[in-house]
Order: structure tokens, then C-alpha cells, then sequence
């Protein structure tokens, strides 16, 4: 039955393309192939489809109604595989995905467009800081801050992340003076992300330049959720390293205010980390799209 069809698509190129040379090119053979491709159907048939001159070649009466037919066959054959493509490039499945407790309300707004464009895509996010047994809990695409441990994993740097030093109104009211140099700040205490390696230390350059400076500030409060440490600096507790789109909202309401302006912290590298069996499905490709808008539209790389 494959050969007859096969066969079948044979003549449909040669009518199309109007000799047997001009067939045998279209479809990367010879032409005496093209040629025997069309004799065996004939003989299977036991009709003339062609009738053939010096210069061209035209269908027969039985030929001209059997290639009707096969027109329609091929058609049917293009539109199936056309299908099976779409299917095949369409995100579907589920894709697991972990990040940070605190970049969650970011990933909701990157990947709630991407499932409601993708019906047949279902989301299963995990809240967690470390590279944990990402293999054991069937991670499609982990996203990381920072320095990434060796691994076989593929890594896609999707941006940089800057970090700034913020303080409520109310604390730095209670501290006296605003300071300039991080040694004028010894009443400051911090508010700090413990990710279960030490609470979370920084180095400060002014304006990006000169000898890096650690401020020796006594923790007041930590936590292993970027959003809590948030939640206690907004309370009055401390100073606290914050990632500057986290904070955004937050300053423009005066519910914080920018500590030591003139002094930058490093800025965080962000990356999606893949398992490569999976780094170029559809379902990943679409998540990976989705977090490189959400980067490119958040300006802070």
C-alpha cells in the first residue's frame, strides 16, 4: 500500500511540474525513477494515465479522473502532517518549574499569558532557594540568582538583577542622621535572607569604584524568604539587600527609602537552569520566552 501511494505522489508532481525531468528535479531523484514510479502504477492498474510526446506529457481520460483522486490523497497527506507539526511544536504537558519564594509573584505575571494562550499546558510551581534534587522532583526549568554550582545542567543567563540597600522612613528617623560612608552607619541593623549557608553578606563600592566596603551591622531579623525580609524592612526592623524591582513599588509609595545611594551592592545574575533532555521542548522554549520579556520589561538589567 506505500509503494501505491508513494507512486500515486509521483504522478500527481509530474502533472504538476509538467514532464518527467522537471518532476525528477522537484523531487531529488532521476528521471528514469520518475519514469518507472509511473509505469508500475499504470501496470497496477491496468490504464494508461499519460499520454506521453517528445515535449510533454497529459493526462489520459482514466488518467485525468485517477489523478483527481490523488491530488485530493496528497492534500489529505500534507494537511495530516501540517497537524501532527502543529501538535508536535505546541507547549502541552506538564512543565515544572522552581524559583525563589520571593521572584513567585513575578513568575506569575511571565507565565499566566503563556497558559492561557497554551490549553494544553498545566503548571506545577515548587518554592525553593537551592538547588535541590532537581532530577528527584522532576524539574523542567529551575530558576537561580546568583553563583551556579557545577553541574551537567544547561544554564541561559537571562539578565542581571540590581540590588539596593533599603530602610522604612521610620527606621532611619530612629537612627539620627542619614548617613554617607557605611562607617557613619553604626546604628544600623540589618534585615537579612538566610538561605541556610549564613545569613546574607554584601560588599559596597562607591559608585561601582574603589575598595569594596562590608558593613559589620549587627542581624536584628533573618529569614530564608526574600518577600519576608521585605515585609520586616517595610516593618521598621532594619536595613535590608533587596532587588531593585522588588522594592520599586514599595519606594515609590514611600513605604521605603534608599540607603547609601551613592554605594552599590554586586547585582545578581539570574539564570534558568534545564535539564538538557528537555532545554528544547516546546514546553521550555515558551518558559524561557516568557522569563526573557519578563527581564527585558522590568528594566533592571
Amino acid at each position: 500500500m506505500f509503494d501505491q501511494l508513494k507512486r500515486m505522489a509521483t504522478l500527481v508532481t509530474v502533472v504538476e511540474q509538467g514532464s518527467f525531468g522537471a518532476a525528477a528535479r522537484a523531487l531529488g531523484t532521476t528521471t528514469s525513477a520518475v519514469s518507472q514510479q509511473v509505469r508500475a502504477l499504470e501496470q497496477s492498474l491496468g490504464l494508461p494515465l499519460l499520454a506521453r510526446t517528445t515535449r510533454q506529457v497529459r493526462l489520459t481520460t482514466a488518467g485525468a479522473s485517477f489523478h483527481r483522486e490523488c491530488v485530493a490523497m496528497v492534500e489529505a497527506a500534507r494537511r495530516a502532517e501540517q497537524a501532527l507539526q502543529t501538535i508536535q511544536d505546541a507547549p502541552s504537558g506538564e512543565l515544572r518549574l522552581t524559583a525563589p519564594a520571593g521572584f513567585l509573584a513575578h513568575l506569575s505575571r511571565a507565565l499566566a499569558p503563556v497558559l492561557l494562550r497554551h490549553p494544553g499546558l498545566q503548571l506545577h510551581v515548587l518554592a525553593d532557594d537551592a538547588m535541590s534534587d532537581l532530577v528527584g522532583q522532576r524539574i523542567d526549568v529551575a530558576v537561580r540568582f546568583g553563583h551556579l554550582p557545577d553541574s551537567n545542567w544547561v544554564a541561559r543567563k537571562l539578565g542581571r538583577m540590581a540590588m539596593i540597600l533599603c530602610a522604612s522612613p521610620a527606621y532611619l528617623a530612629r537612627c539620627g542622621p542619614l548617613p554617607e560612608h557605611p562607617d557613619e552607619a553604626s546604628a544600623f541593623e540589618w534585615v537579612a535572607l538566610d538561605t541556610g549557608k549564613g545569613v546574607q553578606r554584601v560588599g559596597l563600592q562607591r559608585q561601582g569604584q574603589g575598595p569594596e566596603l562590608q558593613p559589620s551591622w549587627p542581624v536584628r531579623v533573618s529569614g530564608n524568604n526574600q518577600a519576608w525580609v521585605q515585609h520586616m524592612c517595610e516593618a521598621g526592623l532594619g536595613v535590608a539587600l533587596l532587588a531593585e524591582w522588588d522594592a520599586r513599588e514599595a519606594l515609590a509609595q514611600g513605604r521605603l527609602q534608599r540607603v547609601l545611594p551613592q554605594w552599590e551592592a554586586p547585582a545578581l545574575d539570574m539564570y534558568a537552569v534545564m535539564q538538557p533532555r528537555s532545554a528544547g521542548t516546546p514546553k521550555v522554549r515558551v518558559a524561557l520566552d516568557a522569563l526573557a520579556r519578563l527581564v527585558t520589561q522590568s528594566d533592571h538589567v
